[in-house]
């Protein structure tokens, strides 16, 4: 890839062209979770580059605010969460939820002079998001099917990304590396162990390609040998900019990723399964708070993963050598995130060699890009519908003889009344 394309790939602090484009979608932000409460603490949140503070009121509306308290840069995460708004600790400027100053105790007739930045917010499907972009290309709220299930179907996790977003969203759209990386967590994990197509993955890493552009963004269609008389297909969705709908596994639960810039060299990484027709049971869900499947262990008050780079992600030669885990390290998600980190904090594209097996990747980015070159021109981009988000993964053997993209067209659409395919 060409330095210049690269670079505008993976810078999307303010005033880029990768980060207007991201600014016209609903970030999500934070887990409803993490400000359940009225008056709760405020926590920090890094978005696209940008120190932010996140609370919710007294009213129990949620803000989002600059983290910086606008008097002399005191951060207001030490501040106190009360009576409408949040109050520095250093001298007792307070803040509602729309970066108003409400209160000025030293000069009160200034506080109506002085506001700091906000983003709009709303809550949908345990999520916080927020609005970046000009408010009058604001897009109808995401419409994702993990967005519309109630609580007691889903659960979501996040955790702190060590390298860009492109390179871990790179993993997410590449079904290649399951064959290799995960072969053995496969027979391990609670949350994947009774699929069928486990065989299929193992005995042919050899995944032929098809992908499809779509109004969300990209479908991905990798084949490897099934029966005799049939193909298997894991069909992955790429919805534009950020979300990854994996092909699922079995009679386990469904999952999804989105990997949302914290800054240029460090991404949240979002973990989401789910059920579109009934509730997780008790046992799966113990399984996703304690890290396995997706998810990933994290440091005690904090969403940094216990394994970690400076750690060397806990790697164990045994179970490398014993075959327990194909590159020593644990879990899905910590496999992933261990081999992404280790590219660097930003990938050197300028030295990567592409083979067939990375038309997803090669399609994403030019997407990317393209909507990046008209940034400025107020564009419709892919998925600013979210008509368009309500598609769906599948895991599946088709007959040889069977137009897979003109069978996902009908089949794919994620509606109560069609049927789930997950081998």
């Amino acid at each position: 890839m060409r330095e210049e394309m690269a670079d505008v790939l993976v810078r999307t602090g303010p005033g880029t062209p990768m980060g207007k484009v991201m600014r016209r979608y609903w970030v999500p932000a934070l887990l409803v979770s993490e400000i359940a409460e009225p008056d709760c603490p405020p926590v920090r949140v890094k978005l696209l580059g940008e120190r932010l503070l996140a609370f919710r009121d007294t009213q129990g509306r949620p803000g989002l605010i600059n983290e910086f308290c606008a008097h002399r840069g005191t951060s207001l995460f030490f501040g106190r969460n009360e009576e409408g708004g949040v109050r520095c600790s250093y001298h007792g400027w307070k803040y509602d939820v729309h970066g108003q100053c409400v209160d000025l105790p030293s000069e009160p007739q200034m506080a109506c002079k002085v506001q700091i930045k906000s983003y709009p917010c709303i809550e949908r499907g345990g999520v916080v998001w927020t609005y970046m972009g000009p408010a009058e290309l604001k897009p109808d709220a995401p419409a994702l099917e993990w967005c519309t299930v109630p609580d007691s179907h889903r659960y979501i996790s996040r955790r702190w990304q060590e390298c860009n977003y492109l390179q871990a969203m790179e993993g997410g759209i590449d079904t290649t590396h399951v064959s290799f990386v995960h072969r053995y967590e496969l027979d391990r994990d609670k949350l994947h162990m009774h699929a069928p197509c486990k065989k299929y993955l193992k005995a042919d890493p050899n995944v032929q390609f098809t992908v499809q552009e779509t109004p969300s963004g990209m479908t991905i269609f990798g084949r490897r040998k099934g029966e005799d008389d049939s193909w298997y297909w894991r069909i992955t969705q790429w919805i534009f900019p950020w979300f990854t709908l994996v092909p699922p596994t079995g009679p386990h639960p469904l999952a999804g990723h989105i990997w949302v810039p914290m800054d240029d060299e460090n991404c949240w990484t979002w973990n989401i399964n789910f059920y579109p027709t009934h509730p997780l049971s008790a046992e799966e869900r113990l399984e996703m708070e304690r890290g396995a499947g997706i998810h990933a262990p994290l440091i005690p008050g904090t969403l940094r993963p216990v394994a970690n780079k400076d750690n060397d992600y806990l790697i164990d030669r045994k179970a490398q050598k014993e075959k327990l885990s194909f590159s020593g390290v644990s879990g899905f998600g910590i496999q992933d995130s261990s081999l992404q980190e280790s590219m660097g904090s930003i990938q050197d594209r300028t030295q990567e060699r592409l083979v067939q097996t990375d038309r997803a990747i090669i399609l994403a980015r030019r997407r990317l890009h393209d909507a990046a070159l008209g940034a400025d021109q107020k564009q419709e981009l892919p998925a600013l519908n979210p008509a368009s988000h309500s598609v769906r993964s599948a895991s599946v053997l088709l007959p040889k003889e069977q137009n897979v993209e003109a069978w996902a067209k009908a089949a794919l659409v994620a509606s109560a009344q069609n049927e789930l395919y997950s081998l």
